[in-house]
């Protein structure tokens, strides 16, 4: 579980995933290989696989082998006995490829000590309306970007300095950024319409969140907060008067829960809203493919706070003197007997 999250972490912060969210009508299909030295409690690899953003496989540089993360994935890798043996080889392979780029890199950049992490994103979206596709694959080096394929020239895009000379060099890779043109456009599409097909009960289900209001003292931000729902594709914010906010307010990234589901939260900045004026804001949930929205109004009464109300010492104070009478009555009792 710790290198999940390790991973987890890594994939939201190393790299841009905008590519991995999306829309009303489309599925995706991503790798995210993470490779890193100075880490002796983790694999020098880890390699997973997401579908619509939830992991469906894993494998590492010590296990060598892909696990199903999920149900349908056992039965995908029961049913299709072939295509998972080139599922798990493709993984294999690819973690090979990828650990050998990282120790390439290290040494161009000569940054052979200390911790480095180098990280691939790449997969592919498609629309199940439109049947269109795209595809993506990007490289974050120590926790930036580093570099892009693009797929329209078969050609990297360096977003660093220290990128450039390894952008040259892959770029005159012409062989292998024709196979990443097929993988992208055809390998992935296809791989992720027959996760579909297994998992689709499960991808395609539609699950509420539950909504709270959250604030540590009177006076600090009150967090709109909203967990377990499933897909990812929803957005949380304030309005006041039925107006979408933008000022004073602060929106976090859409995160995954351990079971599959996700969460979100927007903070509302009240040091300058009058107590009056509290009715006049609410906070909004909305899933797409979902007509009602979930309306939570800016209330004192349904705010979960850290704060405890003073106790009502009364009792437990006339508690206390009627059991030391007692203790001491039975002292004196046995004393004078």
């Amino acid at each position: 579980m710790e290198v999940l999250c390790f991973v987890a972490c890594f994939s939201l912060s190393l790299i841009n995933l905008k590519n991995l969210v999306c829309s009303t009508v489309k599925h995706s299909f991503s790798g995210i290989f993470t490779a890193s030295t100075g880490t002796s409690n983790l694999p020098e690899v880890v390699a997973v696989a997401l579908v619509n953003n939830i992991e469906a496989s894993y494998c590492d540089s010590k296990i060598e082998k892909a696990i199903p993360k999920q149900d349908w994935m056992e039965n995908l890798r029961d049913g299709e006995p072939e295509y998972w043996k080139e599922y798990a080889q493709d993984c294999a392979v690819n973690r090979l490829f990828f650990e050998e780029q990282f120790h390439i890199l290290k040494r161009r950049l000569n940054q052979t000590t200390s911790v480095h992490i180098l990280q691939k994103v790449i997969g592919c979206e498609w629309d199940d309306k439109t049947e269109t596709s795209h595809g993506y694959q990007n490289y974050g080096f120590d926790g930036e970007d580093f570099l892009v394929f693009d797929l329209k020239t078969l050609t990297w895009i360096a977003t660093k300095p220290q990128a450039v000379i390894t952008k040259h060099y892959w770029d005159r890779q012409k062989t292998t950024n024709d196979l990443w043109k097929y993988y992208l456009t055809q390998v992935c599409v296809d791989w992720l319409k027959k996760h579909l097909k297994y998992g689709r009960i499960s991808l395609m289900r539609t699950d509420l969140p539950s909504v709270s209001l959250l604030q540590k003292t009177p006076s600090s931000q009150v967090t709109c907060h909203a967990t377990g729902f499933y897909p990812d594709r929803a957005d949380l914010f304030w309005r006041k008067d039925g107006e979408e906010l933008h000022e004073d307010v602060d929106k976090g990234e859409i995160l995954p829960n351990h079971d599959g589901t996700f969460q979100m939260s927007v903070d509302l900045n009240i040091s300058s809203i009058a107590a009056e004026d509290w009715k006049k804001y609410d906070c909004v949930f909305q899933m797409s493919d979902v007509k009602d929205d979930i309306i939570t109004k800016l209330d004192k009464s349904v705010i979960r706070t850290n704060q405890k109300k003073p106790l009502d010492m009364t009792i437990p104070i006339i508690s206390t003197i009627v059991i030391s009478v007692i203790l001491l009555g039975g002292y004196i009792f046995t004393k004078k007997r």
